[in-house]
C-alpha cells in the first residue's frame, strides 16, 4: 500500500514535494536507493530502528531520522519498509526545518532527536497514536509546521539555480547569470541544498535519464546520452556507475513508478 499526498498547508507547498505512507509485505532483502539530490524525513512505524548498509558494516539508528541529500546510491534493508512514513522535500526544501545546514548532513542519516530535540524524540509515538494512514500524514504535517523557521519563502537565488539545473545549465553559466563568483554561489547553494552545485547537477541529470528509461520505450543509450546532456554513451556509462554502482544494463527498478529503488537481486540479474 502506498499513499502519497501533497502538503495541504500553503506554507509547506514551496518546500515539500509530498508526504507519504508505505506498507509492504515483501520478504527481507536489500535495495539500492538511487540519489535524487533531495532530503527525506523517515519514520519507521514497524520498529523503532532505521538501518543503513555500507559494505559489510550495518549502521543502526532510532526509528525517526532525516536523510541528507545524497549524490551516490545507498543500501537499505527492505524490512524497514513494512510500515514507514516520510516527507519528500523538494531540493533545498528541508532548509527551513532544521537549524543545521543541509551541507553538514549530506550523504548521512541523522536521528531526528539530534535535530529537533524532544519534538524529534516523541514524533514516532505521536504518529503511532494517530491511527489511520491519513491521520498519520496529517499529524506529520502538523509536526513540520511546528518546526518551521524563517525564511518562510524559498531563496530566489537558489530557486533560479535549481530551475536552471533541471534544464541542463552548467554551474559556471548559472553563477555568471546570478552575478556571483563560483565560490560564493557554491557555498550558498550547498548551505541550503546540501550538495555542491556540480554534484547536484550530476544527480539531476541522472534523474532525467532514469525518467526516460522508465518511459516504456526501448532503451537506446546512445540517444539518451544526447537527450540528457552527456557527452556520449561512454560518459553516460561512467556517470551511471559512479552515482549508482551499476552499469546501465543492470538497472532493474522495483517498478516503473519507483525508479529510485533497485532490488539487489534484480540488479545482479
Amino acid at each position: 500500500m502506498y499513499l502519497g499526498v501533497p502538503p495541504s498547508s500553503p506554507a509547506l507547498a514551496p518546500f515539500v514535494e509530498s508526504l507519504w505512507y508505505f506498507e509492504s509485505a515483501q520478504p527481507p532483502g536489500r535495495e539500492l536507493v538511487l540519489p535524487s539530490g533531495a532530503m527525506q524525513l523517515l519514520v519507521n512505524l514497524h520498529a523503532d530502528e532505521l538501518r543503513t548498509h555500507e559494505g559489510a558494516e550495518v549502521r543502526r539508528l532510532s526509528g525517526a531520522a532525516l536523510q541528507g541529500a545524497r549524490s551516490t546510491a545507498g543500501m537499505i534493508d527492505t524490512a524497514q519498509q513494512r510500515s514507514i512514513v516520510g516527507v519528500a522535500f523538494k531540493p533545498g526544501g528541508a532548509h527551513p526545518f532544521t537549524a543545521i545546514s543541509p551541507s553538514a548532513i549530506a550523504e548521512n542519516l541523522v536521528e531526528l532527536d539530534v535535530l529537533w530535540g524532544r519534538d524529534g524524540a516523541v514524533l514516532r509515538d505521536r504518529l503511532l497514536s494517530a491511527g489511520t494512514p491519513r491521520r498519520v500524514l496529517r499529524t506529520l504535517e502538523h509536526a513540520l509546521l511546528s518546526r518551521m523557521v524563517e525564511p518562510s519563502r524559498p531563496d530566489p537565488t537558489i530557486a533560479f539555480a535549481l530551475a536552471a539545473f533541471e534544464h541542463g545549465a552548467g554551474v559556471a553559466a548559472v553563477a555568471d547569470k546570478l552575478g556571483m563568483t563560483s565560490k560564493r554561489f557554491g557555498r550558498r547553494f550547498a548551505d541550503q541544498v546540501g550538495l555542491s552545485p556540480k554534484r547536484f547537477s550530476r544527480v539531476r541529470r541522472l534523474q532525467r535519464l532514469l525518467g526516460s528509461v522508465n518511459s516504456g520505450r526501448e532503451t537506446d543509450w546512445a540517444q539518451l546520452a544526447v537527450e540528457c546532456g552527456y557527452y556520449d554513451q561512454s560518459h553516460l556509462i561512467h556517470e551511471f556507475r559512479a552515482l549508482t554502482g551499476l552499469c546501465p544494463t543492470q538497472y532493474r527498478p522495483r517498478s516503473r513508478w519507483e525508479h529510485n529503488h533497485v532490488p539487489l537481486a534484480a540488479s545482479a540479474a
